[in-house]
């Protein structure tokens, strides 16, 4: 039989015998209003779970995992404000109920109903996903089963001691809340949840404020494979910099009071906390999960007896709060009303088209408050004797630096962060003096966990910030790239556009680093970036360009709630002489604070109509290389420099070369999966009559030593490649 059914009837027929497993009585705290108020919403959570079930199987709800067994969530939500920001597991339908108690005027079942239809009417993604969350409620919509949530819970509860301290215009959170995520005992063990504890606990120790309370939901198993008994206690209860608490899930009045307790004490203290809840999983993993395919009957049926509602209705017994049978008419009741609720929800519209679906993934702009740049005063006092060099040309590091100076000066909601960024100034020198003008506030050097850095950025994006995080090499970013797929870039997609998560990442990459590091640190790939939808990227080639690029970066983010990528060319940072030997040719001057370059505009050098090379980054600078050889052959070139990589900027690039005979791509990145792929096909099919060729990378990674640049484009292969096409050369 179907578990879930047996599940119901073993109630139904429990509580009309007064059948109900022993435990523990309950305990001061609830009043009888507030528990009957709990159990209410533990009911509407099951009732919810077993139509959601029902609709699936009519082909009116689509793919689910239930909540049943964690219902004593809702007490942890009762010890919480409302205005705490919560990232939930995936099993805390009961928490999201409990928590639309304590917010007038909410519709829960009829709003999480729509969800499990996938309508359009929605709240929370307007039809794109089921997920738990709420604007209202201060939930974020997720779709996280991995714990891939908790790093930017931390940078939640860093964001919340960080507001204290330098507010930000848009700041989303009250300055004495706390932030909370909950996770399953087998997520537990992921890296990402791991990572993310290790950095509470290490922030913790030294004092800075982080107010999080994490919440381990431990009912034994995930999807089959069980949890080694007493695993979270041993492996959570001596966690460095976190105080722990353990509570009986199944007693709704103990989890409150310990709850309480964890809450006080992180809201107090502005230090973690752990709480460890024991639960059942009841229906197994999700959807036509069976768990008697991989549990024994004795096992699953030892689950079932200890139901948590049953615990539920005894518990209230025994306080005097409410009588089995008025218990069990609850129960009914809500089955019924979740029933016929759900008829109606699944009549309503669904999103059709490809534009009604993609409409969320760009967020809302949001109103910020206008800015003259910082004052004379304000900029000679942070540059000190850097003023005087602004006349001269100087390297691309440098003038990153500088715009990234001014930038901080503007907005006071900016915040760097990243590895060794802040007394170091990076590997390259590239935030050099940041912390000294700025503070540790503002300029935080982290521990080495990419996927914290991100995870913290994300966070204080929630709370009105602009991060600006690093990281230090392009490969690293494979360690917690699912922080910007599956996490930063989801958020306006899966909440309609209600949250959102600006930033702009620094990320220093491509190859031509002379004998360095190999491809751990010349990593010419981008295609994990390029295809996360409304991600952009830039890229610029030259200091003037890299100033103004980053000063609409910024822009993007703070007004539009954009991510976006910054991607510096390393080989470039430290770039003077283009041709020859102290020709200083590669280096520019700093432009005005008030010059940017606008998203979706090329840059153009020459106005040659032979040839157009089409390029970016360091492919712009072997390409000015080429120039005087193509010249003295007889080909008149033009060099466009995309500057914005995702999107490509189509238009502007097809403007650029309308007139142009023949187009080159000179594309450092592989051959495979690279920026030249999307400019062939755009030329084709725009330009079927234009002969476009392309230079590209090997499908190969960087080596160290002398064969550095061997599979990656170079001066000499553009040059033939260019005569080769215009048929100088037959």
């Amino acid at each position: 039989m179907d578990r879930a059914q047996i599940v119901h009837e073993n109630f139904l027929s429990r509580v009309a015998n007064r059948d109900f497993p022993e435990g523990a009585r309950p305990v001061g705290g609830l009043s009888h209003a507030d528990a009957v108020s709990l159990y209410r919403s533990q009911v509407l959570s099951r009732a919810l779970d077993r139509t959601s079930r029902a609709m699936q199987k009519a082909g009116q709800g689509f793919y689910t995992i239930g909540s049943s067994g964690h219902e004593g969530m809702a007490a942890v939500a009762h010890a919480l404000r409302p205005t705490d920001i919560a990232f939930l597991h995936y099993r805390d339908a009961a928490f999201q109920i409990a928590r639309a108690e304590q917010v007038p005027g909410q519709q829960i079942a009829w709003d999480m109903l729509l969800s499990f239809a996938c309508s359009k009417e929605d709240p929370t993604s307007g039809g794109r996903h089921k997920v738990l969350g709420s604007k209202a409620l201060m939930i974020p919509p997720q779709t996280s089963t991995i714990a891939s949530h908790l790093p930017k819970a931390v940078g939640a509860a860093y964001a919340l001691g960080a507001a204290r301290r330098h507010d930000p215009e848009h700041r989303v959170l009250p300055e004495d809340g706390i932030a909370m995520c909950s996770f399953g005992d087998a997520s537990a063990n992921h890296s990402t949840a791991q990572g993310a504890i290790n950095t509470a606990g290490w922030t913790s120790v030294q004092s800075t404020p982080l107010p999080l309370l994490f919440v381990c939901e431990d009912n034994g198993i995930g999807i089959s494979v069980k949890t080694p008994k007493g695993w979270i206690e041993a492996s959570m209860a001596h966690r460095p910099g976190i105080k722990y608490f353990q509570a009986n899930g199944l007693n709704i009045y103990e989890t409150y009071a310990v709850a309480q307790e964890a809450a006080h004490y992180v809201r107090t203290r502005r230090k973690p906390a752990f709480l460890h809840l024991r639960t059942v999983r009841l229906y197994g993993h999700a959807g036509a999960d069976v768990p008697t395919t991989y549990l024994s009957k004795a096992e699953v049926e030892a689950d079932e007896a200890n139901d948590p509602l049953l615990h539920s209705v005894r518990l209230l017994d025994q306080a005097g709060a409410l009588a089995p049978d008025e218990a069990l008419k609850i129960y009914q009741d809500s089955c019924a009303r979740t029933d016929r609720v759900a008829v109606e929800a699944a009549t309503r519209p669904h999103l059709s088209t490809a534009q009604d679906v993609i409409a969320s993934l760009i967020p809302p702009k949001r109103v910020c408050k206008p800015t003259n740049g910082p004052s004379a005063d304000a900029r000679a006092k942070a540059f000190g004797g850097d003023m005087r060099a602004m006349a001269d040309p100087q390297p691309m590091s440098r003038l990153i630096n500088w715009a990234l100076t001014d930038l901080m000066l503007e907005h006071g909601e900016i915040v760097c962060m990243g590895e060794d960024v802040g007394r170091k100034g990076g590997v390259y020198g590239v935030t050099q003096k940041l912390q000294q003008r700025f503070g540790q506030d503002r300029v935080i050097d982290t521990l080495l966990d990419e996927q914290s850095i991100l995870g913290l950025a994300i966070g204080m994006g929630h709370n009105g910030f602009v991060p600006i995080p690093e990281i230090q090499f392009l490969a690293y970013l494979h360690n917690a790239e699912d922080q910007i797929r599956g996490e930063a870039a989801t958020l306006p997609f899966f909440s309609n556009g209600q949250f959102t998560n600006p930033m702009v990442l620094r990320i220093a990459g491509l190859g031509y680093q002379k004998g360095f590091g190999g491809h751990f640190h010349n990593d010419n790939s981008l295609a994990v970036l390029r295809d996360i939808p409304g991600v952009i990227i830039a890229c610029p080639s030259t200091g003037e360009d890299a100033a103004q690029i980053l000063r609409e970066c910024v822009r993007l983010a703070r007004e539009e709630q954009r991510v976006v990528v910054f991607l510096e060319p390393i080989a470039l940072y430290p770039m003077r002489d283009l041709n020859v030997a102290q020709d200083g040719g590669w280096m520019t001057t700093y432009p005005s604070p008030d010059r940017r370059i606008a998203l979706g505009e090329v840059g153009v050098h020459g106005d040659g109509s032979d040839l157009a090379i089409v390029t970016y980054g360091n492919g712009h600078y072997l390409s000015r290389q080429a120039l005087p050889e193509l010249q003295a052959a007889g080909v008149n070139a033009r060099i466009v420099d995309l500057r914005w990589l995702a999107p490509l900027p189509s238009k502007a690039l097809l403007e650029a070369t309308k007139d142009c005979k023949h187009i080159l791509i000179v594309d450092e990145c592989r051959r495979t999966g690279s920026q030249s792929e999307g400019l062939m096909t755009l030329f084709r099919e725009e330009r079927a009559q234009t002969r476009v060729a392309r230079v590209v990378a090997e499908d190969c990674f960087i080596a160290t030593g002398p064969a550095y640049a061997a599979p990656l484009p170079s001066k000499d292969g553009i040059v033939a490649a260019a005569l080769t096409l215009t048929g100088v050369w037959k």
